[in-house]
């Protein structure tokens, strides 16, 4: 399992900041008019306190309240009024078509990023070696795709907004209210202190619980996505009722963590806005005393307005600083994510073209390998030591000629696929040589190599659409005469035409409604459909058919073979039977090697596992 909470822990760090802007780049106008939109309607928050403050000031002073201005007098002061009204107004409309276009070029922007960003993450995975993927998860490549993407998302739709607008509003307040009253501002900076501590409190606190709930909700995930791909197994072995109580203690650990992030968060509002009515009741003491004329620490010249602008700044002063702590929460969630993100974008790719890779224009289908060692372990080298065991391959020296057939048989683990998958240069080794019509598969270009060879897998993988679809793979160039000559091959074609829409029948994730058999067959009408008439691989790809499906199979394999290169791999020795010639291999080395007939007569090692698996009596030796 992936650790949840990786990205809770991550510092600031400038040189991924860097990396994330960076995304930023191709779209720097609407960048800038994002910022231009979000300063503009920043500024106007500030604006409401001083229009109020003017009016009250101006119009509403303490002689209109005692009603002793003349009609004249009045009907000025009523204009005034109607200015301060009418610029209020205004600016809420400013404020609105601001806070509209900023909020709409903000996230079309971070969804931009958000596109450039993924496709870049899933660009690279489709070139990175399979070896990769031996290491890492499918879930957590999943979560760099998804979740760690959306943090990144995150940040810069919602906390780099709030960052700007937070900093230019604490600013903005500051220089106001001590450019209005320095005495003023200085009690009501009285609090920021204690309100700093609070916010840092609550923020780990809340930082803390929420890490827990990630962690609890992972848990809770990972058992589902268990319960569900394994039902067959829960529900064979009847363990529904126990996985319930499993599940049941999970699901209440994170609603116990849920409940202690809303008790957190229950806490912090309300203790954040005690601070702030305690500053605002020690400016209107203070201010009050100065207004009705006691001298103190404020001097005289407080204005009504003043007042009711300073508690408008008090309020409004808070919010941005809640906002900050949001933002550092945000900011360390991008922080490790972008630093898993880039952990995959620099991830080496070692199975590489060289700049001078040669193209096969006429092959013959010779493949040879020459003296090869191999381990899937990475830290293996060409000066590992031979008796180390994590050697797979063990000095193999198999030299196939052009049109043979040739089975690779042995006990799991011998090393089998190892060798088709070197063939592919899914892997490369680390001594020795693999040679394709005597070029090593090192020094030709992979597409072309791979495109003259037909996998069929055991483990066959079927992608959500048509049965076509998966056939050609998706490609326009195979005609539907094509796909239903190989289908014809395979025996598949009654079974597809049997089906509600044909080949145009929509094909469910993995397969799933169709049997291990009848996949079976589909992969093998999907290596031939794409014509690998160079070299076909097979990999124990009868192993989970039925024995009327597998003499269909014999029956194709016969015609398509003829005049290609093959290799196959089966644990049921009388697949393999027609085949030119059997390479037994045992622990990654090549102990017998020769016709069916003749490995038979040695009475060696194949002899017994013959001899095995069809039970006779004097296998026990």
């Amino acid at each position: 399992m992936t650790q949840p909470d990786e990205a809770f822990q991550k510092e600031f760090d400038a040189g991924l900041t860097r990396r994330i802007f960076g995304y930023l780049r191709p779209y720097l106008g609407l960048a800038g008019l994002a910022l231009l939109t979000t300063l503009i309607f920043s500024v106007a928050q500030p604006i409401y306190g001083l229009i109020q403050a003017y009016a009250i000031d101006h119009a509403l002073g303490p002689n209109v309240l005692k009603g002793t201005t003349s009609l004249a007098t009045r009907e000025g002061l009523f204009q005034i009024l109607l200015t301060a009204g009418l610029s209020y107004l205004g600016l809420k409309v400013l404020d609105f078509l601001m806070r509209y276009a900023s909020t709409y070029t903000v996230n079309y922007l971070g969804q931009k990023v958000l596109f450039d960003i993924r496709a870049d993450i899933f660009t690279k995975l489709q070139r990175l070696q399979l070896s990769y993927f031996d290491a890492n998860p499918v879930g957590r490549l999943i979560t760099r795709v998804t979740s760690d993407v959306d943090a990144i998302n995150q940040f810069i739709t919602a906390g780099l907004v709030s960052l700007i607008t937070s900093s230019f509003l604490i600013i903005a307040y500051v220089v106001i209210m001590i450019n209005r009253s320095w005495q003023l501002a200085l009690i009501s900076f009285i609090v920021m202190p204690v309100l700093y501590y609070v916010t840092n409190f609550f923020r780990g606190q809340i930082r803390a619980s929420f890490r827990n709930t990630r962690i609890q909700q992972a848990i809770v995930n990972t058992k589902l996505n268990e319960n569900i791909t394994g039902m067959l197994t829960v529900q064979l072995f009847g363990r529904q009722n126990r996985n319930s109580v499993d599940f049941d203690r999970s699901n209440r650990l994170l609603l116990g963590a849920n409940l202690r992030s809303v008790s957190w968060f229950a806490l912090f509002q309300p203790s954040v806005s005690i601070l702030g009515s305690i500053a605002s009741a020690l400016v209107l003491w203070f201010a009050g005393r100065a207004i009705l004329g006691e001298q103190g620490f404020v001097t005289a010249g407080i204005t009504l307005g003043t007042l009711v602008a300073f508690n408008s700044f008090v309020g409004q002063l808070f919010q941005p600083i809640q906002d900050l702590a949001d933002v550092l929460n945000n900011l360390q969630a991008a922080m490790a994510s972008s630093e898993r993100i880039f952990g995959v974008l620099d991830t080496p790719v070692t199975i590489t073209d060289k700049p001078d890779a040669k193209r096969l224009e006429s092959f013959e289908g010779r493949v040879d390998l020459e003296n090869i060692w191999f381990a899937y372990d990475d830290t293996v080298t060409a000066d590992t030591p031979d008796s180390d065991d994590r050697w797979t391959l063990r000095g193999i020296d198999i030299h196939i000629a052009p049109g043979e057939s040739v089975a690779l048989v042995g006990a799991t683990g011998a090393g089998k696929t190892s060798i088709t998958s070197l063939v592919s240069r899914f892997y490369d080794v680390q001594r020795g040589a693999v040679k394709v019509d005597g070029n090593d598969v090192k020094d030709l270009a992979q597409h072309d190599l791979r495109r003259h060879i037909g996998v069929v897998l055991q483990d066959v993988f079927l992608f959500a659409g048509t049965i076509e679809s998966n056939l050609t793979l998706g490609s326009s160039e195979i005609s539907h005469e094509r796909v239903v000559q190989a289908c014809k091959y395979v025996g598949v074609h009654e079974f597809i035409l049997g089906l509600p829409n044909g080949y145009d029948t929509e094909v469910r994730e993995r397969g799933a409604t169709l049997s291990t058999g009848q996949k079976q067959l589909l992969a093998f009408a999907r290596a031939l459909i794409q014509n690998p008439d160079i070299l076909l691989v097979l990999d124990e790809a009868t192993a989970s058919v039925d024995t009327e499906t597998e003499m269909h199979i014999q029956d194709a394999l016969a015609k398509v073979m003829h005049g290609r290169t093959s290799i196959i791999i089966a644990h049921r020795l009388s697949t393999i039977e027609h085949c030119d010639r059997i390479i037994v291999m045992r622990r990654g080395k090549v102990v017998e090697e020769g016709s069916h007939r003749s490995l038979l007569a040695q009475n060696g090692y194949y002899a017994r596992l013959h001899a095995l698996q069809y039970a006779q009596p004097d296998a026990a030796d």
